[in-house]
């Protein structure tokens, strides 16, 4: 455990030095602020519309967005090691290669984590300060809410791109890989929903089910499912408006999302030629 303390620290410290949670946290906390503020520009107004307008905006933003940043941070963890001849030199130390892999999830974790609880904390402060007629203990839960399921969701592709990085060989790949896995998850995964949609009759109770097999679907429905008006239900998400999904049940699944991927990564890792 103090050998995956230890590389989590110091990918933590990389991390601040690179300028990686400073860059993440301005871009988060710019877009969010922007999209808290110009809400209601596509009615022709201007200014803070609805909490739940607010929140729904703010995790379609983190859906696009987290994934990517996830996936850039870490796709190159092991194999970039690999190539700039350092891996054969971890390796040496007296650590497996278990808490090799830990250590580096846990500080790109962490990376994430921090900056995503910098940038969205700033938009929820801007909200409290300048918005008119806001909930404050609303606006804290919701926003709670969005940046823990917005931390959850940076793990589960954080686990998916150390799954990458040591199953192939070159960066190049990886990276390609990386984009593949973004655009299955936050693009294609919807586009086929909806054209099962379209083609199921009269629809079925096991429709809403489906989106749990996109760990981004399942952040959606976190952030919206605390919110009474089936309004916040948008896209592909409205068939979940009528079903019983929980925010502890949907949590649970991100968690699964994460563990599953970083298994195998282990497992794979375990086996990898340095």
């Amino acid at each position: 455990m103090n050998a995956t303390l230890t590389v989590a620290h110091k990918e933590f410290l990389d991390g601040l030095r690179n300028r990686w949670v400073l860059a993440i946290a301005l871009i988060l906390a710019a877009l969010a602020v922007g999209i808290a503020w110009f809400g209601a520009a596509a009615s022709g107004g201007m200014g803070f519309t609805t909490l739940s307008t607010t929140v729904v905006s703010l995790s379609t933003l983190a859906v696009f967005l987290i994934p990517l940043i996830a996936l850039l941070l870490a796709y190159d963890a092991i194999v970039g090691e690999q190539e700039a001849g350092t891996l054969l030199l971890l390796l040496t130390y007296p650590l497996s290669r278990t808490s090799l892999l830990l250590g580096k999830f846990l500080g790109h974790g962490l990376i994430l984590g921090a900056a995503t609880a910098l940038g969205f904390g700033v938009a929820g402060v801007v909200i409290a300060l300048f918005a008119d007629g806001v909930d404050l203990v609303q606006l804290t839960i919701s926003m709670g809410v969005l940046i823990a399921s917005s931390v959850l969701l940076g793990w589960v592709f954080i686990a998916f791109a150390y799954l990458i990085s040591v199953w192939v060989s070159e960066k190049a790949r990886a990276a390609g890989l990386a984009l593949g896995v973004w655009f299955l998850f936050v693009l294609v995964f919807d586009l086929g929903l909806l054209a099962l949609l379209v083609s199921v009759q009269g629809g079925g109770d096991w429709l809403p089910w489906l989106l749990l097999l996109n760990p981004t679907d399942g952040f959606r429905l976190i952030n919206m499912v605390g919110f009474d008006s089936a309004q916040a239900f948008t896209g592909v998400t409205a068939i979940a408006s009528e079903s019983a999904f929980q925010c502890g049940w949907l949590a649970l699944v991100l968690v699964g999302w994460t563990l599953v991927p970083l298994g195998l990564a282990i497992l794979r890792f375990r086996h990898h030629s340095a």
